[in-house]
């Protein structure tokens, strides 16, 4: 017996040896996935940590991006990227690669970005980077790079960054080539071995550097004696011990407006010198430093220039009054990352001008009075501190807020006073607090309040106007641990909320009512959400919501709630919705009945077991399908013609073991399909999409060549395209001979016996209904009540009225059967033929050309003639009516051989003789004797 797939399996192996005669065609590749894109011109191919030792060999041609990181790669040859000339980033980092050829990338000639960081490099070599005219960015940190060849940059003329951090240069020399770069921009040295940075020792004039990094490196020295640098704007000399700073003339550095240093490495008259050096310095970052803060600020903030500074990891824990007094020029303060517990009220006084301040991860348990003058104050971060209390003055004087962080800390309570004077606030953060009640804080002012975070907060309930003042917030984030109670209408007000999310345990009638303008909302379900009162009122939850483009049902814990079927109504513009232990075990038909615009559908951790294919009927835009992490058997809801847009499909982690190929042929864009950790079975009954993902040149099945067997037990553990579908193939040439040698002589055999035997065949056919009557009336018909059954066509119903009736009937006395006399209304017509043969003696046929050609006459005839044959007795007298040439009753095989064999009447002869024509008809109906033809 030949399974359903038989018919797969003979054609694929024809089709095979047409589809893989381009191995760059083939899209599911043996340790590399494509990342899918809807743009089938952005290929982006990643091989990462893959254990690989060798570069692939089946990289498509047209591929944009490789990542090969994190693999086990020693070297680089020349035919490794031959080919993959449109590639624009490649990412080799974290290998072992110690030697690379040169002109190894001399086909790569779109390159962009080179990432080659954390390898065992040496040496650069003069022919390493050939044919790399468009590389801009190339990244060599952590290698143990010693030595660069003079040459080895040359060919490198629109290399704009540059990093070879963490390596093992000793002198400033090896990196000349990269100064000479007339498009060098930004160059990263940390970390080497670098003792001496110094121009005398640069043979060139000049440099087109804007950022210069030279941090944690030995250097003793930095001396700047001519003109080379006139266009680096950022140093980093952070970490360098005991260092020289020597540059004879301010105006060497004019351009550098940022400077980064760092640890307690240098004495402080080095860093006095660097910022007298720096005249049109704008930012400085000073990280872990323990000590000179004050002198370092105080000569930092002389700086006429000076407009940012970021103090962050210095430990610093209190600040008095003396600290920022000379910085009332800053526009930006940042003391991040201390251990920061105090301020002075008037610490922060003289900054006259600060729009930003950064207090985040300090050890603050409120807000600090200094910040009550900071009426210039537009950004303020206070996250990731210890404030448990907000106080009604600690933004009272601070109208000019766009944006607040109070993210991670641990308030509790919102007055209704506290941010009644931020009426220009546009953000607000206040997630990761321990916030049970808002009172009134948002319905005083925030009139221009554009998003508000309360994610992870302990409200206990939400009441009817809480956020009815905030006219213009548009996100709005409401997710918590457990569910919040809220009451009827709290979201009026929020006309121009577009993201919405929301922790909620039931629903009530009207509950999103009054949002018309949101586009995404996310609801987490903290416990088995209640439809009851939704259904009681015959309104689905969503349908005040005709705009909503993205939803997000997401279940922490699991429930068996009833999902009604109307559950999507009204998200007639929905186009994402994605679900998580949200249907449990199956998905109502009608449920995407709403929803005709539908783009993107995940439904995962569901437990699913099956779906019909009218779930994807009213929804033939979807694009991108996830039915992840459930327990799907078969794929049977894929038997449909509507799924035509579809590109991405991801199954994994289901119970899928055998996979019907000719489904998948039904998604005619289907380009990306994942079916990792299925327990797929490795018999005949899946050769045919063994045989699908080798050849399909469309749909890439994403790591189907690490799919492992799960069936039988002894296949267990080995690759599932490596199994051996040939013992379930037919050999597909002897049965193409057989089929073509069978359908030409079938062709043949019908051919010759339409042309030479279909008369005979006809004579055979109803030679054998003569003989099934035949059996059947001569046992049924006793008596015989008829002298002859007379058997014409209606045509010549005329001549037998006017020439044979009177004399057979009239004249002679015979008693005779005629069809439109004697036959039974509404008896079947063939019984009515075959009674009236056998109830009579004889049968005369009345022969004419109309006679010929009527279907019932033959049939009459072939019963007569075959009676005559089986009686063996003359029962059948044949009367012409027109002289018909032999020629022309060749057709008609039947009475063709009666009048070979038999005599006949003809009437056109006895013209002249009518008397001696109707005496022969007389003694014919008498006995059996034979005739002589007239």
């Amino acid at each position: 017996m030949w399974s359903s797939g038989s018919l797969s399996l003979l054609l694929f192996p024809l089709l095979s040896c047409f589809l893989l005669q381009d191995p760059s065609l083939a899209f599911s590749l043996k340790n590399c996935t494509i990342f899918y894109s809807e743009n089938v011109n952005n290929v982006w191919v990643t091989c990462k940590d893959r254990e690989l030792t060798i570069i692939p060999d089946d990289i498509p041609r047209n591929a944009l991006s490789l990542d090969v990181s994190l693999n086990l790669f020693v070297q680089i040859t020349r035919t490794d990227f031959r080919g993959l000339a449109k590639i624009k980033s490649l990412d080799v980092q974290r290998n072992v690669i110690s030697h690379i050829d040169g002109g190894a990338f001399a086909d790569l000639a779109e390159l962009l970005i080179l990432i080659m960081n954390d390898n065992k490099l040496t040496n650069i070599t003069d022919n390493m980077f050939q044919g790399l005219s468009k590389l801009a960015t190339l990244v060599l940190n952590s290698n143990q790079i010693s030595f660069i060849s003079p040459v080895a940059f040359q060919s490198l003329v629109s290399l704009k960054w540059v990093e070879l951090g963490s390596n093992h240069l000793h002198q400033v020399t090896d990196i000349v080539p990269l100064l000479k770069l007339p498009m060098i921009e930004i160059l990263s040295l940390n970390y080497n071995k670098l003792t001496s940075f110094q121009s005398d020792d640069l043979p060139l004039n000049i440099s087109n550097v804007r950022s210069l990094s030279l941090s944690l490196n030995p250097l003793t020295k930095f001396s700047i004696t001519t003109d080379v640098f006139p266009y680096l704007q950022s140093l980093d000399v952070s970490g360098c011990s005991n260092m020289e700073w020597k540059v004879e003339n301010k105006t060497f550095l004019r351009s550098l407006t940022s400077l980064f240093f760092s640890g307690t490495y240098m004495s402080f008259d080095t860093y006095r010198e660097m910022l007298q050096t720096a005249d049109s310095l704008q930012k400085l970052v000073l990280l872990n430093l323990k000590e000179w803060i004050d002198g370092l600020v105080d000569n930092a903030c002389k700086i006429p220039s000076l407009r940012s500074l970021d103090v962050a990891v210095c430990q610093i824990e209190t600040i008095d009054d003396n600290l920022l007094r000379s910085c009332s020029q800053l526009t930006e303060l940042i003391l991040s990352s201390n251990s920061l517990s105090e301020m002075s009220e008037h610490s922060l006084q003289s900054l006259t001008q600060l729009s930003l301040l950064q207090l985040h991860g300090n050890y603050l348990s409120k807000v600090p009075r200094a910040l009550r003058g900071l009426s210039t104050l537009d950004v303020l971060d206070l996250s990731s501190n210890i404030i448990s209390e907000l106080d009604c003055l600690d933004f009272k004087n601070l109208t000019r807020l766009t944006e607040v962080n109070l993210n991670h800390n641990r308030i509790s309570s919102l007055q209704g006073c506290v941010f009644e004077n931020l009426n220009d606030l546009k953000v607000l953060n206040m997630g990761q607090n321990a916030i049970f009640t808002i009172q009134n804080a948002f319905k005083i002012s925030l009139r221009r309040l554009e998003s508000l975070n309360l994610h992870s907060s302990v409200l206990v309930k939400l009441k009817q106007g809480d956020f009815r003042n905030l006219s213009s917030l548009c996100f709005l984030d409401l997710e918590a641990d457990t569910a919040i109670a809220m009451d009827y209408g709290i979201f009026d007000g929020l006309d121009h909320l577009q993201n919405l999310s929301l922790s909620v345990g039931s629903y009530q009638k009207d509950f999103f009512r009054g949002l018309s303008h949101l586009e995404y909302l996310t609801l987490h379900l903290t416990f088995a959400w209640i439809l009851q009162s939704s259904e009681l009122n015959n309104e689905p939850p969503f349908s005040n919501l005709p705009n909503l483009k993205k939803l997000v049902l997401k279940v922490y814990d699991k429930f068996t709630t009833h999902i009604s079927p109307s559950l999507l109504s009204g998200l007639k513009s929905l186009e994402y919705l994605m679900t998580e232990k949200f249907f449990v075990r199956s998905v109502h038909p009608d449920t995407f009945k709403y929803t005709p615009q539908l783009k993107g559908l995940q439904i995962i951790h569901s437990d699913l077991l099956y779906l019909t294919p009218e779930l994807f009927w009213p929804i033939p835009n979807l694009k991108a399908l996830d039915l992840s992490d459930n327990e799907l058997r078969s794929l049977d809801f894929l038997a449909q013609e509507n799924l035509l847009a579809l590109s991405w499909l991801k199954l994994s982690n289901n119970k899928l073991s055998i996979i019907n190929e000719t489904l998948l042929h039904s998604l005619p864009a289907l380009t990306y399909l994942d079916l990792t950790g299925n327990p797929l079975t490795c018999e005949c009954s899946n050769s045919g999409f063994n045989l699908w993902v080798l050849s399909s040149n469309q749909t890439q099945v994403v790591n189907g060549h690490q799919y492992t067997c799960a069936f039988p037990v002894s296949q267990q553990g080995t690759r599932f395209l490596e199994f051996d579908v040939h013992s379930c193939w037919i050999d597909a040439s002897f049965l193409c001979f057989i089929c073509c040698f069978s359908l030409i002589v079938f062709t043949l055999l019908t051919s010759f016996t339409y042309h030479f035997l279909r008369w005979h065949l006809t004579y055979a056919y109803y030679l054998f209904l003569a003989f099934l009557y035949d059996n059947k009336w001569r046992k049924k018909v006793a008596n015989q009540r008829y002298d002859a059954f007379v058997s014409y066509n209606v045509n010549d119903e005329a001549w037998v009225c006017r020439e044979l009736l009177p004399v057979l009937e009239g004249q002679q006395g015979w008693k005779l059967c005629l069809h439109h006399r004697d036959f039974e209304p509404g008896k079947p017509i063939v019984e009515n033929i075959t009674e009236a043969i056998y109830s009579s003696r004889k049968t005369i046929c009345v022969i004419s050309r109309s006679y010929l050609q009527s279907e019932w006459c033959s049939r009459e005839i072939q019963m007569a003639s075959f009676r005559l044959f089986d009686e063996h007795k003359d029962v059948l007298v044949m009367l012409f009516l027109e002289e018909i040439p032999a020629r022309q009753l060749a057709p008609y095989h039947q009475i063709r051989s009666l009048v070979k064999r038999c005599t006949y009447l003809s009437w056109p002869r006895a013209a002249q003789h009518t008397g001696v024509f109707w005496q022969k008809v007389q003694r014919s109906l008498e006995g059996n004797e034979a005739l002589d033809s007239m």
